[in-house]
């Protein structure tokens, strides 16, 4: 059984954490240090670098200071950055959660402002400890989905296998969300077809447009030299294993970083910045996709690798998925699902997608994912600009 952490926005979270945000980059090592002295891997560090404003920016970290996994917010700033740190703290407080903040040049310095910190996470925790546990059904889950370090396996068992759990979970009312269409090229045209509705199927197919757009004027698509070195030949074949991480469920709407589905259903999120190629990479890495998932509700992250990957994440656990059985072999100690199995004929992909469904209510239930026992807890947030959503995108 799922006992959830009740929020007074009436969501529930798998996790009761605690986190030590830096707006600047300038405030990192304080914010650090305060995470590290606290000796509780329930006290986790996010951040935004950069000096200036952005509105996506300041978005994903209301919606992550926000997110049913955390019951309680430090804010760490050095006091000249561009972030408004009072509207970010008085959205948190809002929300019903315990936050506090402190401006480095006000508080004394670093010394000063670590020993500070320290004791209003010590003071968060306290409040943290009475947060009421209550029963948690699978209806009440948002599930995201990602892959990476993918190889010519990744299409064949694990990404499928996470498709199957997909349709199981959206027939008992949860949420799923995957991603991206820089990696979905190619498959516009399936994807419109399992749209809910015309206009849904048109702004899918803007939306992979622009994403061919974006990566024709950087002049490389979403398709790195270990993708080639895995076996995989094409774009198209990359993004052929990626779909099948979607499963067979209708599509009920598309949603960008930060946005929370309105209700259950099979969702698409599009992470390629809107208007004129700005920012280089769409996504940096692997855990700026999770941070974008996370940010729209994610309880928990199905990441799906043939080549392999070590990264967790902050905020929400990482259920490792392993496409390879070579590569499951090499690091069985970071992976929580061995698909390979498929490959090798010891397990259907009916089991192995039944393995992940039961693997997803375990840790949401508590149990540790591989990543979260190891200590991951990455993060990466970033500059980006987004247009809001049209209402063809969002079911009625």
């Amino acid at each position: 059984m799922i006992n959830g952490y009740l929020r007074n926005d009436s969501r529930k979270g798998i996790r009761n954490v605690v986190l030590v945000a830096y707006l600047v980059e300038c405030a990192h090592h304080v914010a650090r240090a305060v995470v590290n002295g606290s000796a509780d891997p329930a006290v986790q560090l996010i951040g935004f670098p950069g000096c200036f404003p952005n509105a996506y920016a300041a978005k994903i970290m209301r919606r992550l200071g926000t997110h049913p996994n955390v019951g309680g917010v430090l804010l760490l700033s050095l006091g000249c950055e561009g972030f408004n740190r009072r509207d970010l703290l008085a959205d948190i407080r809002d929300s019903g959660r315990p936050a506090e903040l402190l401006v480095i040049q006000e508080n004394g310095g670093t010394k000063s402002t670590i020993e500070q910190g320290l004791d209003a996470v010590s003071a968060i925790k306290d409040q943290l400890s009475s947060v009421e546990r209550i029963e948690m059904n699978v209806d009440e889950l948002v599930i995201g989905t990602i892959c990476g370090g993918s190889d010519g396996t990744s299409g064949i068992s694990a990404n499928p296998a996470v498709g199957l759990c997909f349709d199981r979970l959206i027939r008992h009312g949860a949420t799923c969300i995957f991603e991206e269409t820089g990696e979905l090229i190619g498959c516009e045209q399936v994807m419109e077809m399992r749209a809910i509705t015309p206009g849904l199927a048109e702004e899918i197919r803007k939306s992979v447009k622009k994403a061919v757009r974006y990566y024709k004027k950087l002049g490389y698509g979403s398709f790195a030299p270990g993708n080639a070195e895995g076996g995989l030949t094409t774009q198209e074949e990359k993004s052929m294993g990626a779909y099948a991480k979607s499963g067979q469920s209708p599509i009920t709407g598309l949603i960008k970083p930060g946005d929370i589905p309105p209700r259950s259903g099979l969702y698409l999120m599009d992470v390629v910045p809107d208007g004129k190629v700005r920012y280089g990479f769409p996504n940096i890495s692997d855990n700026a996709e999770i941070v974008e998932l996370i940010a729209s509700g994610s309880h928990l992250i199905l990441f799906t690798t043939g080549r392999g990957s070590v990264v967790g994440s902050a905020i929400s656990p990482v259920i490792k998925i392993c496409a390879n059985p070579e590569t499951y072999r090499r690091l069985a100690g970071d992976m929580d699902v061995d698909a390979g199995r498929i490959i090798e004929g010891k397990a259907s992909l009916q089991e192995v997608g039944d393995e992940i469904y039961q693997q997803v209510l375990m840790t949401a239930a508590g149990a540790e994912s591989k990543s979260e026992a190891l200590g991951h807890q990455e993060f990466i947030l970033t500059y980006k600009s987004f247009e809001p959503l049209g209402p063809a995108c969002l079911p009625y």
